[in-house]
């Protein structure tokens, strides 16, 4: 799962044990080189299905880390594009991958944004806020949108209870609330707090008319339901 040029056992030991912020400044060197870059894979994905709904005019990506999400919002954006996250550390990585972006460091649950930009994206972030942070996170969101904007997120169906990947999510995030219970500060990654029904409802008490379609290059599941999903949360308003 990690390369030989990724993090070694003893530094995501450090990171684990550390608080969000701070574990991901220590990572952020090699984030790029760990399973939790979101792939290019399922960047391409949301490209494809958000294309036939722009050209956008200016893009956010939200909780942007090292930047990859670049590769999804930049082609699809005909005026500026900005990044948000906490860590001084993965805002330093994205500036250097990505210097024409616009880099901004801040609370993704008290965006310092209104009324700014056209189309907002995340990748892989929800699980780092519990579900009582997701509404101010979603609102903050809302507010960043002109009227007509959309926020855009793939999101992954949960696999099924035979599955191991079923037990092995279950696991980690068992593992993860026994930490938090024992150790400060907390570390807050969790696979299993963000189903699309819970997160379909906070956004759209946040104001958002909400649809999803399926990234169907990522392929379907045995039951022939779609292994991702792109949520898309519309503000009302606009032309």
């Amino acid at each position: 799962m990690f390369s030989p040029q990724g993090p070694s056992p003893r530094e995501l030991a450090i990171q684990a044990m550390s608080s969000v912020e701070h574990g991901y400044d220590l990572l952020a060197p090699k984030f790029d080189r760990t399973p939790f870059r979101t792939p290019d894979g399922i960047l391409d994905a949301t490209a494809g299905a958000l294309r036939p709904l722009g050209p956008f005019g200016d893009g956010l990506d939200v909780c942007c880390g090292t930047g990859a999400g670049m590769r999804a919002l930049r082609p699809l954006c005909r005026g500026r594009v900005a990044g948000v996250d906490f860590s001084t550390g993965m805002l330093a990585r994205a500036r250097g991958a990505h210097p024409d972006a616009e880099w901004v460091r801040a609370d993704v649950r008290a965006l310092p944004f209104a009324g700014a930009f056209d189309l907002a994206v995340t990748f892989g972030a929800l699980g780092h806020l519990l579900p009582a942070e997701r509404p101010a996170l979603f609102a903050g969101v809302h507010r960043a949108l002109r009227p007509g904007g959309l926020f855009a997120f793939p999101l992954g169906a949960p696999p099924p209870l035979a599955s191991g990947w079923y037990w092995a999510l279950l696991g980690f995030d068992a593992a993860m609330r026994v930490r938090n219970a024992l150790w400060r500060p907390p570390f807050v990654m969790y696979y299993r707090t963000c189903p699309l029904s819970a997160v379909r409802d906070d956004l759209a008490a946040a104001g958002f008319t909400v649809t999803t379609t399926p990234l169907a290059p990522l392929g379907r599941r045995q039951d022939d339901s779609p292994r991702y999903r792109l949520v898309l949360a519309r503000k009302p308003g606009g032309s």
